[in-house]
């Protein structure tokens, strides 16, 4: 059973930084693209970014680009979001979601099959 966990979310000034992570059990770790959402007005979950099974690519939502980074660790099952230069608006649960070799650059929600419960991420002004 895929199973993935959230941590590293909390309360952070505006400007500062905090690093997510996302830990995967029962899958084949390297064999995986790992995304990562919030909520997004009238969206649902909207993407933050992404970082590709094979050779760790990744891609970013224009809101972030420049701002976040994204790395995974295979040995240690574990993806990491770095978030610099954090804003009021990047306040929101973050969700970690694992799919099965590649997805786009802008994957939708949809295209995951497995997601973790997500954790807070607050920046005040």
């Amino acid at each position: 059973q895929v199973q993935l966990v959230e941590s590293g979310g909390g309360l952070v000034q505006a400007g500062g930084s905090l690093r997510l992570s996302c830990a995967a059990s029962g899958l084949t770790f390297s064999h995986y693209s790992v995304g990562w959402f919030r909520p997004a007005p009238g969206k649902g979950r909207g993407f933050v970014g992404i970082i590709q099974w094979s050779g760790g690519t990744t891609a970013f939502a224009d809101s972030v680009k420049g701002r976040f980074t994204i790395s995974r660790v295979n040995a240690q099952n574990t993806v990491y979001l770095k978030m610099n230069s954090l804003r009021p608006e990047d306040t929101a649960v973050y969700f970690c979601a694992a799919r099965l070799y590649g997805a786009s650059r802008n994957p939708r929600p949809a295209d995951f099959g497995s997601w973790g419960q997500g954790t807070q991420v607050t920046v005040s002004s």
